[in-house]
């Protein structure tokens, strides 16, 4: 099978493929253009989000057998038209739940404790101790929408906090032993911490908007570590003001590009960004929640263990028992 490797990824990745006998070729540098010139020579692709694989490159790409993403999502490959075709669509949203769970947590702790506040403050001469004074994660309610690998994961590290932790999801019975599942209503009416683990498609594009805001019963802190697409931007920044919202932890953002290597698609800054980079409650990160040196490796073995799974069951079991390569 020879493979194509759009994107960078951990070393693990390109070395597991070959040991299954695979032949890697990496471009990435080449144009969307130019690797649909010779796409058609591939059976694999392996990717992160440099490009939109689009019915286009899909048409051109006759010998395709799988599409890896080393990633979680799957928004940047036409999923219909991919399977209509009969290819095989790879994501590794375990590869760095157990990432974005900790970057949810601790987050929301910086946020709740001051510390970007207060770090600043003593850089600067000052020591303002009732000024930054806390507030605890003990005793409240954290509602999850979206309870898959991330949601999972972030509820898992909540556990020893003493709070409740209730989810909402479309799919049924999904709870578990670290969250109830519950109403969409149900959990408006309890949240005071809200944490978005939902995955980019129609339901989730923009569902964080004025109308989902006021049905909170309780004004709530909101988390995001999802995708930007998720909240409206500007809602987000009127509920900042009239404390509906009453801080937020947001490693993603509306603007950004779909490769997540820039923030905005021309110079301009939005007028609600502006309110966010000068608000003392608001928290943000550059798209980093699964961004660990521990989730880049465990996302290229996730992708190695997958197309092992698929097409190479058999050479695997006659490799493990060489002894020379163990998944």
């Amino acid at each position: 099978m020879k493979i194509l490797l759009i994107d960078t990824n951990h070393s693990i990745l390109q070395s597991g493929l070959e040991k299954l006998g695979c032949i890697c070729e990496e471009d990435y540098t080449s144009t969307k253009q130019q690797i649909e010139e010779k796409i058609s020579s591939y059976q694999g692709v392996v990717i992160r989000s440099r490009f939109n694989i689009d019915q286009q490159f899909l048409d051109k790409a006759g010998n395709l057998k799988f599409i890896a993403r080393v990633g979680a999502g799957l928004e940047s490959i036409d999923v219909d038209y991919a399977e209509k075709k009969g290819i095989q669509l790879i994501s590794a949203p375990e590869g760095n739940s157990n990432a974005v769970g900790e970057h949810a947590l601790g987050m929301i702790l910086a946020l709740f404790n001051n510390f970007k506040k207060a770090d600043l403050e003593i850089r600067h001469g000052k020591w303002l101790r009732e000024a930054n004074r806390g507030i605890e994660l003990e005793g409240k309610t954290v509602g999850i929408i979206g309870y898959g690998n991330m949601g999972k994961a972030f509820a898992k590290k909540l556990k020893g906090f003493e709070v409740e932790v209730i989810c909402y999801d479309i799919k049924e019975g999904v709870g578990d032993e670290n969250c109830k599942q519950v109403t969409l209503e149900e959990l408006q009416e309890k949240t005071d911490v809200l944490s978005l683990h939902t995955p980019f498609n129609k339901l989730s594009h923009y569902m964080v908007n004025a109308q989902f805001i006021n049905n909170f019963k309780k004004s709530f802190y909101l988390i995001n570590t999802a995708r930007g697409s998720a909240v409206v931007t500007d809602n987000l920044v009127e509920a900042l003001i009239n404390k509906k919202i009453l801080g937020a932890c947001l490693d993603v953002l509306e603007y950004e590009k779909l490769s997540f290597e820039n923030l905005f698609e021309n110079d301009s800054f939005p007028e609600a960004f502006d309110y966010l980079i000068h608000a003392e409650n608001v928290l943000l990160s550059p798209h980093i929640a699964g961004w660990t040196v521990e989730s880049k490796l465990k996302l290229a073995q996730t992708i190695v263990d997958k197309v092992t799974a698929l097409f190479f069951s058999k050479a695997k079991k006659r490799v493990d028992s060489t002894n020379t390569f163990k998944l």
